[in-house]
Order: C-alpha cells, then sequence, then structure tokens
C-alpha cells in the first residue's frame, strides 16, 4: 500500500515523517549512483488552449511574488532548498527540462539565469541534456540564440497542427507554419536537437488534415516527433462544448487510424519509436530526460504544481503561483503532500512505464499471473514472439495501438 503523508504548512512534515525536508535514509541509499534530473515548471500562459489542464494562468499578475518578472529568483529560491536537502553528496545533474505553460514568455536572461544556478549548486554531467518547451510565437532567432549561449541544447516546439481550423478548435494562437519556422530558427541558433509536438485526433481534422502536418514536420529540420492522441479533459473548454454537442468527440477508430499513419510516414523519413507516443533519428536525439522518468528514476520538479521523485519518496508542490511564492518567501517547503512508495508500488510501475518502451521488459519482473496474461497476449499479437522467446515483453505494431489496455492486463 502507498503511505500518504499530508505535509502541513511548517517548515517540513513532523520530525522523523519523511518529505522533501527531509529524506528518509531508504531514499538516500542510491542517490550518488541513480540518474537525476531537475524539472522547472514556469506556470504561465498568454491564452489558456481549450484542451488543456496543465497547472497554467493567463494572468501576469498572480500576487505579490507570483509575476513572471519575479517568477526565476523564486524558481532559484527552490533550488537552493533542493540543493541544501539533498546533500551534502549531491547527485549529478543529467538532464534539465524547463517546461509548463509557455517558459518562453519569461525573458531568455531568465531562463539562463536558472540555468546559471543549477550549475551554481550541483554537479552536473559533461554532456547534460537541457530543453527547454516553447511555443512558437513567443521566440524569435536571438532569443533561441540566447538559450543555445547560455547552455540549453535542446528545444520543443509546441506546433500541434499545420490546418488552420484544427489550430482554431484547439484555441492554439499560431499561424500554420509558424512551428516549422521556428524550428528552423532553432537550428540557426545552434541547436542540435529540436522536437516538434502533434496531437492527433481533433474534432474537424481529416485525413489529408494529418497527412499535412506530418509533412509539415518533416520538411522541418528536426530530429524528433512526439504525437499525442487528444484527450478531452473534464473541465477543459474543449470538454465543454464537446458536452453541447457543438463539436464531436474523438473517435476511437479515427485516432488508432491516425497512430498508423503517423508511425508509416515517420519510420519512412527515418524516425524510430522508442516510446509509444515519441520517435527519434537516433539515440542520440531521444529525450534523455523523458527516459529518466520512464526508468523511474531521481528527479526533483521545481514550481507551482511540480512533482518530485527521489528514491521511492514521491511529493507535490501547492498548485497556486501565489501559494508557492509565498511559501519560499516565508522560508517554507512549498510541497504539499508527499507518499512514499513501498517494493510493490515501485515494481509496478517500473512495468506500467516500462511497456511503453522499445526495449520493453523483462519478463522477471512481471508477476506469475502477469506473465501468464504476457504469454497470452503473444497468441493475441500485442507482444512480440521473439522477445517472448528471449524473455522480454515488447509490444508489436498492432499492441501500441492498444498500449493502455497491455499495461493494464499484464499488471492486474
Amino acid at each position: 500500500m502507498t503511505t500518504v503523508l499530508p505535509l502541513l504548512p511548517a517548515p517540513g512534515p513532523p520530525a522523523g515523517s519523511p518529505g522533501p525536508d527531509r529524506l528518509p535514509e531508504s531514499a538516500r541509499e542510491h542517490l550518488a549512483t541513480t540518474p537525476f534530473g531537475l524539472y522547472v515548471h514556469v506556470p504561465f500562459c498568454a491564452t489558456r488552449c481549450g484542451y488543456c489542464d496543465f497547472n497554467t494562468y493567463t494572468s501576469d499578475e498572480l500576487g505579490l511574488g507570483a509575476n513572471r518578472a519575479e517568477y526565476a529568483g523564486t524558481a532559484i529560491a527552490e533550488l537552493r532548498r533542493a540543493a541544501e536537502t539533498l546533500g551534502p553528496d549531491l547527485p549529478t545533474v543529467s538532464t534539465v527540462f524547463v517546461g509548463g505553460g509557455t517558459p518562453t514568455l519569461l525573458p531568455a536572461n531568465d531562463l539562463a539565469a536558472v540555468l546559471a544556478e543549477i550549475h551554481r549548486l550541483f554537479p552536473v554531467a559533461d554532456e547534460i541534456e537541457v530543453t527547454t518547451e516553447a511555443n512558437p510565437e513567443t521566440v524569435d532567432r536571438a532569443y533561441l540564440g540566447r538559450l543555445r549561449e547560455a547552455g540549453f541544447t535542446r528545444v520543443s516546439l509546441g506546433m500541434q497542427s499545420a490546418a488552420e481550423h484544427v489550430l482554431a478548435v484547439l484555441d492554439r494562437r499560431h499561424t500554420p507554419g509558424r512551428a516549422v519556422e521556428a524550428a528552423r530558427e532553432a537550428r540557426a541558433a545552434g541547436f542540435e536537437h529540436v522536437n516538434l509536438d502533434l496531437i492527433y485526433g481533433t474534432p474537424g481534422e481529416t485525413d489529408a488534415d494529418w497527412a499535412a502536418s506530418l509533412d509539415a514536420v518533416l520538411a522541418g529540420p528536426v530530429d524528433h516527433v512526439s504525437a499525442y492522441a487528444l484527450i478531452v479533459e473534464e473541465g477543459t473548454r474543449l470538454a465543454r462544448r464537446i458536452n453541447r454537442g457543438e463539436l464531436p468527440m474523438p473517435d476511437d477508430d479515427v485516432l488508432a487510424d491516425r497512430y498508423e499513419q503517423a508511425d508509416a510516414t515517420l519510420r519512412t523519413a527515418g524516425f524510430e519509436w522508442y516510446e509509444v507516443s515519441n520517435w527519434a533519428t537516433s539515440d542520440a536525439a531521444r529525450c534523455r530526460h523523458n527516459e529518466l522518468y520512464w526508468a523511474n528514476a531521481n528527479w526533483w520538479g521545481v514550481g507551482p504544481g511540480a512533482h518530485s521523485h527521489v528514491g521511492g519518496l514521491r511529493w507535490w508542490n501547492v498548485k497556486h503561483p501565489a501559494a508557492y511564492a509565498d511559501r519560499l518567501s516565508a522560508g517554507l517547503s512549498p510541497a504539499q503532500d508527499a507518499e512514499l512508495l513501498d517494493d510493490a508500488d515501485r515494481a509496478l510501475e517500473t512495468v506500467m512505464l516500462g511497456l511503453r518502451l522499445r526495449e520493453g521488459l523483462a519478463l522477471g519482473l512481471l508477476s506469475e499471473a502477469g506473465r501468464a496474461r504476457a504469454a497470452d497476449a503473444v497468441a493475441r499479437g500485442l507482444l512480440d514472439p521473439v522477445a517472448h522467446t528471449a524473455g522480454r515483453a515488447v509490444l508489436t505494431d498492432r499492441g501500441r495501438l492498444l498500449a493502455d489496455a497491455v499495461v493494464r492486463d499484464l499488471t492486474d
């Protein structure tokens, strides 16, 4: 069972209780040898996209200490707490990922300052990967050049679609073609690794629209593509429009067709899938930060609503930027709650995440019942028979279409 640990608005949990300011010895045991990354959440957006339920805010002013102008300093305050908590034997930072929200609404110098502080506080790997997400309309070559100069190595641009009417349904502000243009600017600024994000299955999207989006991506200088099926999240503007009958619900058969089309197109162009929703032109082009998540390694999440995981201890920060800033300015932990995962929890997550990867996972990580179901999944064409004979559970092309169902089946 997972142990849920409420964190009071105090400098940390009660004495003796595990928490982000008081890591248990079990979490410290492999701290120096387990891959470690930092995630920095920037909660600001110019507008809210109709499908988005992320922890983001559209107003510049969210209370003292919570506006864009002061945010870098607030994030740096949590980074300093992280270094103090994890020390004295600090783990080496192998990846940094700045996400949101729209990180590139902040001045490039602010993002550079956050990265500089990470270098000052932590040992970092020689080949550290540093990614920022970006909306195409918020960057230009000069901005991207400043990030590259500061040490960012990778940029992930939200494209979603090349069809204007699809972007309109998603409430995206950029025009068709701008994302690919921004990718070219990133290359010109010196970024070797550039990703474009796509969403498929938007109401009103046609086969031709999706084909055009894939063609547009391949016309850009990218070495990584992420493609996600549209998920209608409750409470979003898109969900309300669908509930009112203004738009149809995404069709599962159409989503499957779109995925197969993406995989075939990208594969022909030299991209290989390495996680169900991610394709890269080489191992070097993979997102190492996301691989850290999928490997259930360690990371510290900085920012309002950010989640962290260190050695089986998971915690998450208060969501509102003003509350987050207030806690840090008062010298308190911004964490809201935590949970200490037991061995069974961690084993389950290892299976759930590993099955989505191209390499799959060892059958020995499954329970006895899971191994029996894996054999049945081979018979149904969902797991690769050759890999199964070699002792691994690896999804087939058909299995990728039903990945969530296969994961549920093998972990039930």
